[in-house]
């Protein structure tokens, strides 16, 4: 079985290289973040790979809102109010705002990471400063609900899709894999922000474990048949090197597999 695998762009942030690497970089000049949600379709199923951010967080953060997630899902066709099944990477406040627009999903998120959110290391300011106190709590609410799957390390969450705890950004950091016309493709989100990140062994430095953020490159790698099928969680490159499905979704939008 294979699937078409897209990345919606609905957030932009200026940043300096300097701002991506841990000690910085000797080279310093403009870096930016684009931010990104993502949609898996095939064989009449829909998972969307994390939610994003609303304009209200955009203002909070200082970040460029371009449009909803659930706006950037419906150019493809996407309804997020009859998806079935939402993967949260983890709990950072760029990948688990809007969940809320997703009414009829299963949440998919690692053990590890409700963990992380809800323990002692929110006590100290560099492990919180991502995270959003009412989204983790909202999330702590649908698992009453009962609408949280989680899991516990790599999981099929589909026919050839599967999870795969990475760890090093946050404690349950995990990427997604799917398998496509093109082999299999793995959304690394921020296991790697940056191309840059993981092909050169440079962390970015939002990170619970440095040692693990490392192992994690090597994780990716193995997942796939190629580097070139790893997808990083905030590369503008990514809409430079794929193609848009249509004319009109230019900058938008772009097919990865």
């Amino acid at each position: 079985m294979t699937y078409e695998v897209y990345a919606l762009k609905y957030a932009h942030h200026a940043r300096r290289r300097s701002e991506n690497f841990i000690g910085g970089d000797p080279h310093d000049g403009p870096m930016p973040l684009d931010y990104f949600v993502w949609l898996i379709r095939g064989e009449g199923r829909e998972i969307v790979v994390d939610t994003g951010f609303s304009a209200a967080m955009a203002r909070k953060r200082g970040r460029e809102h371009l449009r909803c997630p659930t706006e950037a899902l419906r150019t493809l066709g996407c309804d997020a109010n009859t998806v079935k099944d939402v993967v949260i990477t983890h709990l950072h406040y760029d990948h688990v705002g809007n969940f809320d627009l997703f009414p009829a999903a299963t949440l998919h998120l690692q053990d590890l990471e409700m963990q992380y959110a809800t323990g002692r290391n929110m006590g100290e300011e560099r492990h919180r400063y991502a995270y959003e106190v009412e989204e983790v709590v909202g999330m702590v609410r649908r698992v009453y609900e009962k609408r949280v799957r989680f899991h516990s390390g790599d999981a099929e969450i589909a026919p050839d899709v599967s999870v795969h705890l990475i760890g090093g950004h946050t404690m349950g950091m995990q990427a997604v894999r799917v398998k496509t016309r093109r082999g299999w493709v793995v959304l690394a989100s921020d296991a790697s922000h940056f191309y840059e990140n993981m092909e050169q062994t440079r962390p970015f430095p939002i990170v619970w474990s440095v040692p693990d953020m490392v192992d994690g490159y090597r994780k990716l790698r193995e997942l796939v048949g190629s580097p070139g099928h790893i997808i990083p969680g905030h590369d503008p490159l990514v809409l430079e090197r794929y193609p848009a499905p249509a004319r009109e979704l230019q900058g938008i939008v772009v097919r990865l597999d």
